[in-house]
């Protein structure tokens, strides 16, 4: 009997105690596999080609090389970039690495001390290619992203936008999902779907993450 294959997931942080407690709670759920560990960055994008995750769980604040830049080596891969997703862990909802991760590629964020089920729910979403902010750390990632200095690619970009591809991403940025924005703008969660796909292509956006990033950057959305 064949099912759907287990999403293939990398550990990457410097505490194994911490890997082990993930690896623990991944693999309670038999859609999950942990396929490596790595204690640093450098060993991170190494598994990482080694083993071509779905999902990296990335610590941000590690020895030899840090989260940010390992994520942004293994996106920059195009033997990963168009399979693997990062997710950061994080201690503090405030960590100033936070907006520089999503910045790196990152498709997420959860602090360390989630739940189970948040940790699973998580993992299972991003692998699906949706973005995830944990609620204690979107806060600072939009104010980081308003605070930052405007991007003249993404505004001039944003001019090509329909006002319906605007709206859109305006509700995209305020965290809903593609039901929730069909039910909202009164549209399919098909039609949703082509949107958001449109919205990538026309921004450049590696995923919805991203989409968040620039509305806030360039004033569409506000926190």
């Amino acid at each position: 009997m064949t099912g759907t294959p287990a999403i293939r997931i990398l550990l990457v942080d410097d505490q194994e105690l911490i890997r082990a407690g993930l690896r623990a709670l991944l693999e309670r759920d038999p859609a999950l596999t942990v396929v490596a560990e790595a204690a640093d960055g450098i060993e991170g994008i190494t598994a990482a080609r080694a083993t071509r995750p779905d999902i990296v769980l990335m610590d941000l604040r590690m020895p030899v090389l840090d989260g940010i830049e390992a994520t942004r080596r293994i996106l920059a891969d195009p033997a990963l970039r168009a399979t693997t997703r990062v997710i950061a862990l994080t201690t503090y909802g405030t960590d100033e690495f936070v907006f520089a991760a999503i910045r790196a590629g990152a498709s997420g964020f959860l602090l360390k001390d989630c739940g189970p089920a948040e940790l699973r729910r998580a993992v299972t979403l991003v692998a699906a290619g949706e973005a995830l902010l944990s609620p204690a750390v979107t806060r600072s990632v939009m104010d980081a992203a308003v605070g930052a200095a405007p991007s003249t690619p993404d505004a001039e970009a944003l001019k090509e936008l329909t006002d319906r591809e605007r709206d859109v991403l305006r509700e995209v940025a305020h965290g809903r999902a593609n039901d929730e924005i069909a039910t909202v703008l009164h549209l399919s969660p098909a039609t949703v779907r082509t949107y958001v796909s449109r919205l990538l292509t026309k921004l450049d956006a590696r995923d919805r993450a991203q989409l968040v990033v620039i509305a806030y950057r360039t004033g569409l959305a506000r926190p």
